[in-house]
């Protein structure tokens, strides 16, 4: 293995062949350096896609922030090469390397991998093969590192379980602690790797693959996951943080373009409002909030460390933020003369409120985003997002009156029980949308729809249900593409076939780990680019391997099926799902969580955690008051018994 001496060198004469030399080069403002050879614990963490893109994951950032702080741990950074930097990498034999010190990954005691969506699969085997390490946890031994991974597609990691040693589910800025902790004291005498596997999986919400052992039906169905350790945990529950840590505010910032050219500041984790297809919005519950002055506190903090001059603050739905509004005022209040652009990507047509709406008056008049997710309100009440036509037109009225020219609107088609009819009033809804904004501004109000389709998580009521197909897929797109053009209108749209891919690798068992592998050596990589995406690659691997891909997309689960995730516990019961499902076909609602509580099972779970922590707002005033709505089991029973 290359020394980062020598590393240096050859990059000398690589980097001035390849795009983006900046991607490569570390050295950049706010970055980490400790002395490699003082430091206890080496960790790399890994963002499986290019640069532009890994600079802006803010997990990665803040457990950048939280290991540097130690003083016995150093954290640096490494991404996977685009793809010319790769070919000269391998020309050279130059392994995957740290930004900060050029050391290759192999020399690190830890790689941490941030996977917040499934398409980063094959690069993460790709990384892997750049480093020189071998791509399956079974050949791995005591002299390689411990590869970890994290993020929300790990609640389904089993199309990964043969090449991570193990995975965190949920929360991980006290799980990364822990486990260093584990590595350091091994290290101190000799130890073997299963060892410290079976250390690891006692660790809240880490999941030891190799513990576990999986079987099926005759029907290739999934039937229980046995425990080969008898101390290892089942189920594995999902870690979380009864509080949100201190935010981030020294971000390392690039010298080159990233996707988001912004600093991010979490303002709250967690959702309530209970959207059936949202992945997200499910597997963070509770709701926890930062209080105004900590955010304006972190805000300039980082302006100072940074100079960022766009401040993001993030959330799954920032304007139900329970101050949005003071938030945003007393953000133009103190920093108006600086210019600084505040932006909340996630608003909600309902919490949209006029007040939100002038206290952003200072920032720019670009594009407005909103997410109906559908067109009628039957199909609203289906997937739990009541909105009636009437206030999403009253919303883009008013967004429009205050100087916004464009407004963009997501989309979703593929939803359970979706008609042609649903997709048609899609395009009658931008329609409408426009010409109301040209009764406010004329002809410079815009719309761009954005529309994507469906895929059913795990973890969510519509987990049950089937994947549109491609040619339905198509079909619904056809339509879209001939009735939604015209002055002012434009429509975006994803590849179906890189749906299937993503409802594969979400709903799928460990049988596709051997999938993603010969994948990956039938040249799949960069699966998330439409220019790399290889989809041959994807259906000649499922030959070799001999499984049916429709096998995880297009069938209905009967509710009595055991899911290849269900040892992974976000600890919402299954019978809440369940009942969320039925109600679905129903078409019946659930209100806001913060009005009443539904006994999904995430707050008495964790009970222990708000008694220690009293002062922190767990959203759910009927659990807090002592009254808990239950589910019985005799309500399901006309279910499962197909009446």
């Amino acid at each position: 293995m290359l020394t980062p001496k020598e590393i240096q060198s050859r990059l000398g004469r690589v980097l001035p062949t390849v795009q983006k030399p900046g991607r490569y080069t570390g050295g950049e403002l706010n970055q980490v350096v400790k002395d490699w050879d003082s430091i206890a614990t080496k960790v790399a963490l890994v963002f499986p896609d290019i640069y532009d893109l890994g600079m802006s994951n803010l997990g990665l950032a803040i457990l950048y922030d939280l290991l540097n702080q130690r003083e016995d741990v150093l954290a640096e950074r490494a991404y996977v090469p685009w793809t010319d930097m790769e070919a000269a990498m391998r020309r050279e034999e130059i392994p995957l390397y740290s930004l900060e010190t050029k050391h290759p990954l192999a020399d690190f005691d830890i790689i941490g991998i941030s996977l917040p969506y499934e398409t980063l699969y094959t690069s993460t085997l790709n990384a892997l093969d750049l480093a020189g390490i071998p791509l399956f946890s079974a050949e791995r031994g005591s002299e390689h590192p411990l590869v970890i991974a994290g993020g929300h597609s790990t609640f389904n990691p089993e199309p990964m379980h043969a090449h991570i040693d193990a995975f965190v589910i949920g929360e991980g800025e006290g799980a990364i602690q822990e486990i260093v902790d584990i590595v350091q004291t091994l290290k101190r005498g000799t130890f073997e790797r299963p060892e410290l596997l079976q250390a690891l999986s006692r660790i809240w919400g880490v999941y030891v693959p190799s513990l576990y052992e999986a079987h099926y039906h005759e029907d290739g169905t999934f039937a229980s996951i046995e425990k080969l350790d008898p101390e290892a945990p089942l189920p594995i529950d999902k870690r979380i943080e009864a509080a949100l840590p201190p935010p981030t505010t020294r971000f390392i910032v690039p010298y080159v373009d990233t996707v988001h050219n912004r600093a991010p500041i979490e303002i709250m984790r967690g959702c309530t409002r209970g959207c059936r297809f949202c992945h997200a919005g499910m597997i963070t519950r509770p709701v926890r909030e930062r209080t105004v002055d900590e955010v304006l506190e972190a805000i300039e903090e980082t302006i100072r460390h940074t100079g960022f001059e766009e401040i993001g603050l993030l959330s799954l739905s920032s304007s139900d933020y329970t101050h949005v509004v003071e938030l945003v005022e007393r953000v133009h209040e103190r920093f108006g003369e600086e210019h600084l652009s505040v932006s909340l990507p996630s608003l909600r047509i309902e919490s949209v409120s006029v007040n939100l709406m002038d206290a952003l008056k200072g920032g720019r008049k670009g594009g407005f985003t909103l997410a109906p997710e559908a067109a009628t309100e039957k199909m609203r009440k289906i997937i739990n997002k009541p909105v009636s036509t009437e206030q999403l037109l009253e919303t883009a009225r008013e967004i429009y009156s205050r100087g916004w020219t464009t407004i963009k609107l997501y989309f979703m088609i593929g939803h359970p029980s979706e008609t042609l009819e649903d997709v048609q009033a899609i395009v009658d809804l931008c329609k409408a949308v426009v010409a109301e904004g040209r009764k406010v501004i004329g002809g410079r109000a815009k719309l761009t729809a954005g529309v994507s389709t469906f895929v059913p998580k795990p973890h969510t009521p519509f987990q049950w249900v089937p994947c549109d197909s491609i040619e339905q897929i198509k079909a619904k797109q056809d339509l879209l593409k001939e009735e939604l053009r015209g002055r002012g209108l434009k429509l975006n749209w994803n590849n179906p076939y890189e749906t299937q891919l993503e409802a594969w690798l979400s709903r799928g068992d460990r049988r596709m780990a051997e999938v993603v592998y010969q994948a990956w050596k039938n040249g799949a990589k960069f699966d998330a680019w439409g220019e790399h995406f290889n989809y041959k690659a994807w259906t000649d691997a499922f030959e070799t391997v001999g499984l049916d891909p429709a096998f995880y997309t297009h069938r209905h689960r009967p509710l009595d099926e055991v899911f290849p995730w269900e040892h992974l516990s976000t600890t919402l019961r299954k019978k809440f799902l369940t009942q969320d499902y039925m109600w679905s076909l129903e078409g019946r609602i659930r209100i806001d969580c913060r009005e009443q509580c539904f006994a999904c099972g995430i707050l008495p779970a964790f009970a222990g955690l708000r008694r220690e922590n009293p002062g922190d707002v767990w959203q759910c005033p009927e659990v807090s008051q002592g009254r808990v709505i239950s589910i019985k089991d005799e309500d399901l029973l006309p279910v499962i018994s197909g009446q």
